[in-house]
């Protein structure tokens, strides 16, 4: 075994050494394609193959959806809830011992380094945990009473097949939040992962076999988005698809599912603002910025990219920064020291190495922090700032995805705001001051479905989670995923003998 693997532990060292090609999970048997078709997993530490992935397409998708449909109308369909709910429960537990093989899996596939993908997989049994106590207790309908006459009520059902299609910059911990809340109310899945990171959305598909759900109600079928991610939006029996991913994948996918009415939940891209007063607690905000943006190699979605110093503050502000960026640890995702580890692929790699080239054509000031020599195999870009910036770039308006903070001044709280909303996207916000009326203020102002005050980004999963704008439609988390994942009927139930019209009675 490598040296680089000397900080995991032995079932994540065996668990490495072992793998082997993946397959397809459809029925409750892992298969080829009907192709035989594969591709290539590559690792983002080295850009040398890992294994082999089976490609999947139109016909996958096809007997993925015969299965899931079988499963929900026959015996997954039938189960009492609270019997549906300890499978549910099985599989946070399974989950649970497994995490010291998901972890290091996770972090050899996607570059995360270890200490972040261990927090992950923590909390993606706890996913499936929360939303088995969220059916038990908050699926619950109303009662409408009409005098003496009617009784009107709701319930909720299960819509049916749930197409789930998600990212590869935190792969596991996102697929369990939108395969618990799937699950847990009664729907079948098909999850299309990210051809990018295959290896622990296979393990799940193993994690979730031997907890013995019946057959066809989880499936997984591997490949490329314009193959089987079309193909499972494109089917007319797939009732919704959940999306997380970049916005113009978004756009496309709610255009080629139009035509079969499916409902879609869209969490896009984002350009996060972070907001620095100059009253703020200065060592807190300066903490969070860094985490915020250089966390998981900068490839998150709520990522505080875009950040805005009062300019009492900026001059001291910045010199820390720059301090922090230096400082910050790249390397080996498999070495418990890493903070900032490979960018997923050569492909995002040279994407992301692209925009801090036009940021020097645009006219930044660019400043990085180091990477080691012997990571020149690795797809590493080093903690970077952009000085100088103004809201008018391109590398201000755009997502770069990747470890890339973007610094700017303001003097007022109404300049600030205009120029934090002045992006398409509107996911996530911060804002640093302790001035807590101004807070809720400049909060209640930021275009953006999220906001965190005096705060990193804190997920609390009672919570809804999305963004506005071109950051996506719809919100999960919480009983907020009911209104998705189950179809709202109402009752009407008439008490007594009311008028009823006589028309054509003589």
């Amino acid at each position: 075994m490598s040296t680089r693997l000397m900080d995991v532990n032995d079932a994540g060292k065996e668990a490495i050494s072992s793998i082997s090609d993946i397959q397809l999970y459809i029925d409750g048997v892992f298969v080829h394609a009907d192709s035989k078709e594969t591709f290539e997993n590559i690792s983002p530490f080295t850009n040398e193959p890992i294994n082999r992935v089976a490609s999947g397409d139109t016909e996958d998708i096809d007997q993925a959806v015969k299965a899931a449909r079988k499963a929900f109308k026959g015996e997954w369909g039938n189960l009492k809830v609270k019997e549906r709910l300890a499978y549910i429960y099985r599989i946070a537990d399974l989950i649970d011992e497994h995490i010291d093989e998901i972890a290091p899996l996770e972090s050899y596939d996607t570059g995360l380094p270890l200490s972040q993908t261990k927090k992950m997989v923590a909390r993606s049994a706890h996913n499936f945990r929360f939303y088995a106590e969220m059916v038990s207790s908050r699926l619950v309908g109303d009662v409408y009473q009409v005098d003496d006459e009617f009784l009107n009520y709701t319930i909720h059902k299960p819509v049916g097949i749930a197409g789930l299609i998600t990212p590869w910059n935190a792969p596991f911990m996102l697929e369990t939040w939108k395969i618990a809340p799937a699950l847990a109310t009664g729907n079948t899945v098909i999850l299309k992962p990210a051809e990018w990171s295959p290896l622990t959305a296979n393990r799940l598909a193993e994690i979730i076999d031997k907890a013995g759900l019946p057959d066809g109600v989880f499936n997984v079928v591997h490949g490329y988005g314009e193959k089987a991610g079309a193909a499972l939006v494109a089917h007319p029996d797939v009732e919704l698809i959940s999306f997380t991913g970049e916005t113009t994948t978004g756009s496309e996918i709610m255009k080629n599912g139009a035509d079969s009415l499916k409902r879609f939940s869209m969490e896009l891209g984002g350009k996060s603002p972070i907001i620095v007063f100059d009253d703020a607690d200065l060592d807190r905000a300066l903490d969070a910025a860094t985490w915020g943006i250089f966390s998981f190699n900068g490839e998150r979605c709520t990522a505080n990219s875009r950040l805005y110093l009062h300019e009492s503050v900026a001059d001291t502000f910045v010199e820390r920064l720059k301090e922090r960026v230096q400082n910050i640890i790249v390397g080996d995702p498999m070495r418990e020291e890493t903070q900032v580890g490979p960018l997923i692929h050569k492909k995002h790699y040279n994407n992301v190495k692209g925009y801090l080239e036009l940021a020097k054509e645009e006219g930044c000031e660019v400043i990085s922090g180091h990477i080691p020599e012997d990571m020149s195999r690795g797809n590493f870009i080093a903690p970077t700032i952009l000085l100088n910036a103004h809201n008018n770039m391109r590398v201000i308006q755009e997502e770069i995805f990747g470890p890339v903070i973007a610094v700017m001044t303001f003097k007022e709280e109404e300049e600030v705001i205009e120029l934090a909303n002045d992006v398409r996207y509107g996911l996530a916000g911060y804002v640093w001051t302790k001035d807590m009326q101004r807070g809720h203020r400049v909060a209640q102002a930021v275009d953006s479905g999220m906001l965190w005050v005096n705060s990193q980004n804190v997920r609390d999963l009672r919570t809804p989670f999305g963004g506005s704008k071109h950051s996506g439609i719809g919100r999960e988390g919480g009983y907020y995923a009911f209104e998705f994942y189950t179809e709202v009927q109402i009752i009407h139930v008439a008490l007594k003998d009311h008028h009823i019209p006589q028309f054509g009675k003589k």
